[in-house]
């Protein structure tokens, strides 16, 4: 058996691993294993395509470069992953989509060269004899498209992630138009492109998706960049499939069009979560509700921890709602210990978690369960909301924007129609906060000023450690 097929064996067993890997992180139980997989089948990947390289009459500087490039890699990936905190996952994400944006840009760019830019070439006149050329050159400009606004747009959203650009939306006149002019451009430049690839429309193009992608997310408020990292995600992996099709590697293609329909999914399930418009969200906020109107909705009442205390240890039940405060403050491990305490007591303590709580899908359940809190206790809006009229106490730690009853309430409010745990809705709310200051959509949150709600200042890890030491 030759090493081509050895490795193409090798990639149906990696492209298994990987399905396996999504099929063990759709549930926390099983989630370790996932990621076990996913280590298994990238590993099978990179020594199947080594073998093939070096197969391929791979010469000395190519094979220095290929073991650099593997090295360099993986001290960048083992370095990263110990250094970022889960607050800073976010926005790691965005950026990873970015490099596969730009390898997809970088392998497009090199088949033209290879092909097209060289047409008395073995490779264009073998394509050439088979009617192929065209249908080669199409993958090119499409992969470059994808590609480009995938580098462009993740590099915007790690930017806002990281508060390090502004979290509001770009607004420019006729930004819809701009968009939807773009891929109408696009669409003639492909067809120009496969009846006469030249490389001036080749830069043409790439420059208009850059351009593209980072108008499309600069376009999107902070409250969708949750839906923005899963989007992106979706098209780092079309973008990659695109690249198999180029490299003509079955595992990129298959894998690329696992994560890009999977993210594409996602995306579209917190969509509905947040009452979006999917096709509204990845177009760049197309028809976004305006800004909320500027409410006097009153002066907010205090609490200090020793209060706090007091009244969980009279409750019989008790709900915490988290959000990216926690995490910023790395506060899930003094939330497990209260946990601990209180249910030591009998009384029966759930965590409600909104589907875009933090800014990353499953932010606040992977911190929990870093935490060691209990999976069974750890319930969806969807199956928590119905309780809380029933409920004695609720703790909303860090969230804002996902406990706002604007959104049920303000039809002209930017997060109105927006699926929210109805917090209010319980006997006693207290807001764990640094100030009074709004989330991340940018919207201020009546629930502040209800009568039953009372704000406990500070940094959340602090607070929960004096309500332990009252307890």
């Amino acid at each position: 058996m030759n090493t081509t097929s050895v490795s193409v064996a090798a990639y149906l067993v990696a492209a298994l691993l990987f399905v396996l890997t999504l099929a063990g992180l759709s549930r926390h139980e099983s989630a370790k294993l996932g990621n076990y997989f996913g280590i298994l089948g990238m590993t099978v990947a990179l020594v199947a395509t080594s073998a093939l390289a070096f197969d391929g009459g791979v010469d000395s500087l190519g094979t220095v470069l290929l073991v650099v490039a593997v090295i360099l890699g993986a001290a960048i990936g083992i370095t990263l992953s110990r250094r970022v905190e889960m607050t800073g996952m976010p926005e790691l994400i965005a950026l990873l989509h970015s490099f596969v944006g730009l390898a997809a840009v970088l392998v497009g760019w090199n088949g033209f060269l290879h092909v097209e830019n060289n047409a008395h070439g073995h490779e264009a006149a073998v394509l050439e004899a088979g009617g192929l050329l065209g249908i080669h050159s199409a993958e090119i400009f499409i992969g470059v498209f994808i590609g480009a606004v995938t580098f462009t747009g993740s590099i915007v959203a790690n930017l806002k992630l990281s508060a390090k650009m502004k979290s509001a939306p770009l607004v420019l006149p006729g930004k819809n138009v701009i968009n939807v002019g773009t891929l109408v451009a696009f669409a003639a430049l492909t067809v120009w492109f496969v009846v006469e690839p030249q490389l001036w429309l080749l830069i043409v193009v790439t420059i208009v998706a850059l351009a593209l992608g980072w108008h499309l997310v600069a376009s999107i408020g902070g409250g969708d960049m949750p839906v923005v990292v899963s989007m992106l995600n979706s098209y780092s992996g079309w973008a990659a499939a695109a690249s198999g099709f180029l490299l003509n590697n079955n595992l990129l293609i298959i894998v690329g069009a696992l994560v890009g329909s999977s993210g594409a999914y996602l995306s579209y399930i917190m969509c509905k979560a947040m009452n979006r418009s999917f096709i509204s969200v990845i177009a760049g906020g197309f028809g976004a509700v305006g800004p909320s109107l500027d409410v006097d909705y009153g002066e907010h009442r205090e609490i200090q921890a020793d209060a706090v205390a007091e009244l969980l240890s009279d409750a019989q039940s008790i709900v915490i709602t988290p959000g990216y405060g926690m995490a910023v403050a790395q506060a899930q491990y003094a939330v497990a210990d209260l946990t601990t305490k209180l249910r030591a007591k009998g009384i029966d303590v759930r965590f409600g978690i909104h589907p875009v709580a933090g800014r990353l899908p499953g932010h606040m359940n992977v911190l929990l369960a870093e935490a060691k809190v209990p999976y069974d206790i750890v319930l969806e809006m969807d199956e928590i909301n119905d309780d809380l009229p029933s409920t004695d106490v609720v703790l909303v730690i860090g969230a804002n924007d996902t406990v706002n009853p604007a959104a049920a309430e303000d039809p002209s409010s930017p997060i109105a129609g927006m699926p929210v745990l109805e917090v209010w809705n319980a006997k006693d709310v207290i807001v764990f906060k640094r100030s009074m200051a709004t989330g991340y959509a940018g919207v201020q949150n009546p629930l502040f000023f209800r009568d039953n709600s009372q704000m406990l200042f500070g940094d959340a890890k602090q607070r929960v450690d004096d309500i332990l030491a009252v307890l």
